[in-house]
């Protein structure tokens, strides 16, 4: 049996209705999150948290020492639970994530959060470069519309673009349900 870490990125509040910087579909995203964290803890899962702070002078969101930088509570972490601060959209980047996996043998990771189209995208591809097989439990994912040159983008859509590059050559993807009835 493979030892498996479950890593639950940037579910922070600024992501939610009342934040500074909203994802469609965060509630769910969150809620299916919570599920897979209940799961992973009951099995005895390596659990890490990722929260994300900016460093840049008048960022939008994840301003340090506010409440909209804090994990939101259908995902808080518990004693014991490793907290992985980035400043980066990589949380591989400058933080001590590939250490903590390491010292645990973890082999398998298992990725829920937010934003789908950049930090969740980012540990996803990270990840499996540095040799750990991946799975995204994609409903448990949010991200937000987006716009390019004139062509807005609607989330479900930008959701759907990365998780299919992700399973293409990153990642196993998996409904929350899906990986419940795995476990």
């Amino acid at each position: 049996m493979t030892k498996r870490a479950l890593v639950v990125v940037d579910i922070q509040n600024d992501y939610f209705p009342a934040g500074k910087w909203p994802l469609v579909g965060i509630e769910a995203a969150a809620d299916n999150a919570a599920q897979v964290l209940a799961a992973a803890r009951d099995r005895g899962d390596l659990v890490i948290h990722v929260r994300h702070e900016s460093l840049r002078e008048n960022a939008p969101f994840f301003v340090p020492g506010t409440t909209g930088a804090a994990i939101h509570p259908k995902v808080l972490n518990r004693p014991g639970e490793p907290v992985v601060v980035k400043n980066f959209i990589n949380a591989f980047r400058e933080t001590g994530l590939e250490a903590i996996l390491d010292d645990a043998g973890v082999e398998d990771v298992v990725v829920v959060g937010a934003m789908s189209h950049m930090c969740v995208d980012a540990v996803t591809r990270a990840a499996a470069d540095l040799g750990y097989r991946v799975t995204v439990i994609h409903d448990a994912c949010a991200t937000r519309d987006l716009e390019f040159d004139g062509v807005k983008v609607p989330a479900a859509q930008v959701h759907a673009a990365f998780m299919a590059a992700l399973a293409f050559a990153y990642a196993t993807l998996r409904s929350t349900a899906e990986h419940l009835a795995e476990a």
